[in-house]
């Protein structure tokens, strides 16, 4: 039974002694046990937190005890009992008097199965550091890190009651980032930790929510006409029907364009996540795609649709008349200072004989403006009704569904018009709540390129706790930096940058104890 990965690792009779010893070999601590039931070997290392397991209680039953945490682990099995990382533990022989370990490695996939097992399950607990360890070994292993993400998407998408969240929007952006990182294994793995920890967060608890197992021929038309009627079912099932025929992602790309842009909707979500699925695809894989498109159109069906309200219904006649008026004034960010929304939807469907990619940039810089003057006082604010609710994340995405408006309307250009209008629904919606005076000076940045590549150096450590304002400011990031590489007139450029600057380094207030309090007794009032 020799073999070249046996060691022999201590006398037995010193092992009796003293109860317990370490053997060390090409850098490795295994742990040797005298017990009740026979010799064990171990790790020496606590897979917590690398506390030495030679240091700990061990019981008549087996049970060994880290003392630095209280972990606990059958030495006989290496389980972990309070659901942690299990522990390594490795063959013994005793020939004659003494003590021989086998060091063989287990096979690569299986190594690598258990370490994607022992992810997920870290998933399950939303534990943080337990996640990054799981990712570090997966790297260890000469496994592809994305491997984990991939397995994420899986064990998560019939868990997002509405469909899509921002963890997948989040994952696209962090891709992006992990390859233009080849070189550098820390920042590709925090990439990778926090694509899969965001997702983990935003399904932690939550059931499986299934989907319709019907198929039916995919139908541009017909697809596009029951997401209108919030009709998931029929949406899904042509959806089905598209994959299970062969198409890819460029197949259905304008179809879920048009879904998504049928409305002023969701704060531009639907167009956003359309644009970052295409990526996740394209990078992770045509795995990915089934479970990614399927959750992107139960969003879309799910979407809110703030066109239907009487503050935005606007936008329905504004989009009517379309064409209709020739002003040739150039448009500029300016024509949009201060109009609320209404007058911000007439004035942009006055200036629509104007080329869409000037008319584009002008709205760009217009909420590029409102981002940089956002009144932070109204985060203070207590009395105030729940329209009011706004923050600066609200103001973040003028500039994020501006960067998806450019790169679907690129591919279908027919779609400018409502994109446009919604451009012009972010400014108008945004600007009652901006200050005139805000020093924009004291925001503006000199050297572009150098602030930048400070803004995305600061991802990587940005110490938020809420995934929901870190994804916030990696996809404001990124949306502004490609924004600025599409070379936009100096002006909007200028706006652009400033604006960021400024949200990069604003106070952010999330929690409103008071207001929550004050709109909930108003709003029970209205019950009698």
């Amino acid at each position: 039974m020799t073999g070249s990965t046996w060691a022999k690792a201590a006398h037995l009779g010193a092992l009796k002694d003293k109860g317990r010893l370490v053997f060390r070999k090409d850098g490795r601590q295994i742990a040797l046990f005298d017990t009740p039931h026979g010799v064990h070997a171990c790790n020496n290392r606590c897979p917590h937190e690398g506390y030495p397991l030679r240091e700990g209680d061990l019981d008549d039953q087996c049970i060994l005890t880290c003392n630095w945490h209280n972990w606990k682990f059958d030495l006989q099995s290496g389980r972990n009992l309070y659901g942690g990382e299990g522990l390594r533990t490795y063959p013994v022989e005793i020939r004659a008097d003494e003590v021989w370990i086998d060091l063989a490695e287990p096979p690569f996939a299986e190594r690598r199965a258990d370490i994607l097992a022992s992810l997920r399950e870290a998933g399950e607990d939303n534990a943080y550091d337990r996640m990054a360890r799981e990712i570090a070994r997966l790297h260890q292993l000469g496994a592809d890190p994305l491997d984990a993400l991939r397995d994420a998407i899986d064990w998560s998408w019939q868990r997002m009651a509405f469909g899509w969240t921002h963890a997948y929007a989040g994952l696209a952006d962090w891709l992006t980032l992990y390859d233009e990182y080849e070189d550098n294994d820390e920042i590709r793995l925090a990439c990778v930790l926090e694509g899969f920890a965001h997702i983990a967060d935003d399904v932690l608890r939550e059931p499986r929510h299934p989907y319709p197992d019907a198929v039916q021929a995919w139908d541009e038309e017909a697809f596009v006409a029951a997401v209108e009627r919030e009709d998931g079912d029929s949406a899904v099932a042509m959806l089905r029907g598209g994959l299970d025929a062969g198409l890819d992602f460029a197949d259905f790309e304008r179809g879920l364009s048009r879904a998504a842009l049928a409305h002023y909707n969701d704060f531009g979500h639907s167009l956003i996540y359309l644009t970052k699925a295409g990526r996740l695809i394209e990078r992770l894989g045509v795995e990915v795609a089934a479970p990614l498109l399927l959750s992107l159109v139960r969003r879309i069906v799910f979407a809110t649709r703030e066109d239907l309200i009487p503050e935005f219904q606007p936008y329905a006649t504004a989009l009517a008349d379309w064409n209709k008026e020739k002003n040739g004034t150039d448009p500029a960010p300016s024509d949009w200072h201060g109009l609320g929304l209404r007058k911000a939807l007439a004035r942009t469907a006055s200036l629509s004989a104007a080329p869409p990619m000037c008319l584009f940039h002008a709205l760009l810089g217009a909420n590029a403006r409102n981002l940089l003057a956002f009144d932070d006082r109204q985060q203070d604010r207590i009395r105030i009704s729940t329209d009011d609710n706004v923050g600066w994340l609200s103001f973040t995405h003028g500039i994020t569904f501006a960067n998806a408006v450019r790169v679907q309307c690129a591919k279908f250009p027919e779609l400018w018009p409502p994109a446009l209008l919604q451009m012009a629904c972010f400014s108008g919606r945004n600007a009652p709540y901006t200050d005139d005076a805000i020093d924009v000076e004291a925001w503006r940045v000199e050297h572009t390129s150098a602030f930048m590549g400070e803004a995305v150096e600061g991802l990587f450590d940005h110490g938020i706790d809420e995934f929901i304002v870190s994804v916030h400011r990696l996809k404001t990031v990124l949306a502004a930096r490609e924004e600025l590489c599409a070379a936009p007139p100096a002006e909007v450029a200028d706006l652009i940058a400033a604006g960021l600057n400024r949200f990069l380094h604003a106070r952010l207030k999330r929690k409103q104890v008071r207001r929550s309090v004050y709109q909930a007794m108003k709003f029970v009032a209205l019950d009698g």
